[in-house]
């Protein structure tokens, strides 16, 4: 077997792009991630295209897009042999692990998921899903006895990780898949020292939350930034173990999130929405023996169904057939970006926001290219944002006159892209009838604890 780098793939849950301090958020704590990304390549674009929590999962693990692989809502099952990711490093020698949130199997959120459905992962300390960070349960290996992690779950979980990498057999190369529940809320339970750094009077507001969330804004901040400052120590003892281990080298390391958060910027607080606080995610990558150390900065729109063959190029597995994803390794090595700039944004059924536009809960279609957001609801077009000269998303030119080209122009491009993924752009309800998915008043698959 050719040597193969180790990949060790660390993401959050709900965290925004801009809220690390490499990005420029002054309010935020986060000295690891910031020396991580002084010697990492960073994906300054990089976006969860369809922004909630399953529909990214599922795309990472299968490299395709959520009307290929049908998880385009929350609590529906993933097909026990759609996933690739872990199938395929396994199939080149890799041990394969995973630790921390699922939500794929949707048999339940406090369930034991049995090993067939477990996507090709060999070691397991997995829970489906939940948000009671210091009271967290989980399964280990084959055993359907729930156990808990002690204390708050993304540090037990941390150590586990550390813990894995010390034991594993030192005779194969690793994946291995961290997955933390925090910072998504509830925004108010990281530990008491990482609660006490943050005060909401002290907090400076992106100028997009308008006065009437900002009192709110504030609350939810203060403790959304904790859980951030907490994942950012984790992840400190995390590359520390990867150096005293004599792994760091020729480990591929990769920090990103499922989605981001909106936080109270444009009155609109969690996910699905389109604008860039929900849509964009941090997406630092590194791997010393082959990249070095110096830090580079790319715009390519890197999202979900990328990653998978991305990962495989970089370690010179095959891809196989049905990804969707584009493989940006040859990028990351100083090739050519093989996008044509844009990622497709989509919401296909705004679950939990079901027939309530105003609040943001509405299908849409739509391109992030590097200066431009540009998006279409069922009813025309929605929002234009010039990103460059308007960071925030505060001036919509949708409707301008003076923006009537560039509108026709990213439109005609969008049409392009739904057609070639043959993307009828239909109202949710259709593709909730095709796939046979059952939901309740607001649009919401219903699950079971």
């Amino acid at each position: 077997m050719p040597n193969r780098p180790n990949v060790l793939f660390v993401f959050a849950d709900q965290w925004r792009a801009q809220a690390t301090g490499y990005a420029g958020d002054a309010n935020v704590h986060t000295p690891n991630l910031d020396a991580l990304a002084a010697e990492s390549v960073n994906f300054t674009h990089a976006v969860s295209g369809c922004p909630v929590c399953s529909p990214y999962r599922a795309s990472l693990l299968t490299g395709q897009n959520p009307l290929t692989h049908g998880i385009f809502v929350n609590d529906v099952p993933l097909a026990p042999d759609a996933g690739r990711l872990a199938r395929r490093f396994a199939a080149a020698g890799y041990d394969t692990a995973y630790i921390g949130k699922w939500h794929l199997d949707a048999h339940g959120r406090s369930a034991w998921i049995p090993p067939e459905r477990r996507q090709g992962f060999r070691y397991w300390k997995v829970l489906e899903c939940t948000h009671d960070y210091p009271h967290s349960a989980y399964y280990a290996g084959d055993s359907a006895e729930k156990r808990y992690w002690p204390g708050y779950d993304a540090f037990a979980q941390t150590r586990d990780a550390i813990a894995y990498l010390r034991e594993r057999p030192n005779d194969r190369p690793f994946l291995l898949m961290l997955s933390w529940g925090p910072p998504h809320s509830p925004y108010y339970t990281a530990p008491d020292e990482f609660r006490a750094r943050y005060s909401p009077e002290a907090l400076r507001l992106p100028p997009n939350v308008p006065p009437e969330t900002a009192a709110r804004a504030r609350q939810i901040l203060a403790g959304y930034y904790a859980h951030c400052t907490a994942l950012d120590a984790a992840l400190g003892e995390l590359l520390a173990a990867l150096r005293a281990l004599g792994l760091e080298e020729d480990t591929l390391l990769v920090f990103t999130s499922d989605h981001g958060d909106m936080l109270g910027s444009q009155g609109h607080f969690n996910k699905q929405r389109p604008w860039d606080e929900s849509v964009r995610v941090p997406f630092l990558l590194r791997h010393p023996a082959r990249l070095g150390r110096a830090p580079r900065r790319l715009n390519a729109p890197l999202d979900a169904p990328d990653l998978l063959p991305t990962l495989l190029g970089l370690c010179g597995l095959p891809i196989p057939a049905g990804v969707e994803g584009l493989d940006f390794s040859a990028h990351i090595l100083g090739g050519p970006d093989p996008s044509d700039g844009a990622a497709l944004l989509a919401c296909y059924h705004p679950f939990g926001q079901y027939n309530r536009p105003k609040h943001g809960g509405r299908e849409y279609r739509g391109l992030r290219t590097e200066r431009h957001t540009y998006v279409r609801a069922l009813d025309g077009p929605w929002l234009l944002y010039d990103n460059t000269t308007d960071p925030f998303q505060m001036h919509n030119l949708a409707a301008a006159p003076e923006h009537a080209a560039l509108r026709r122009d990213l439109d005609d491009r969008l049409r392009e892209r739904l057609r070639t993924l043959g993307d009828e752009f239909r109202p949710g309800m259709e593709y909730i009838r095709r796939w046979n998915y059952v939901v309740d008043d607001d649009g919401t698959v219903p699950y079971t604890d």
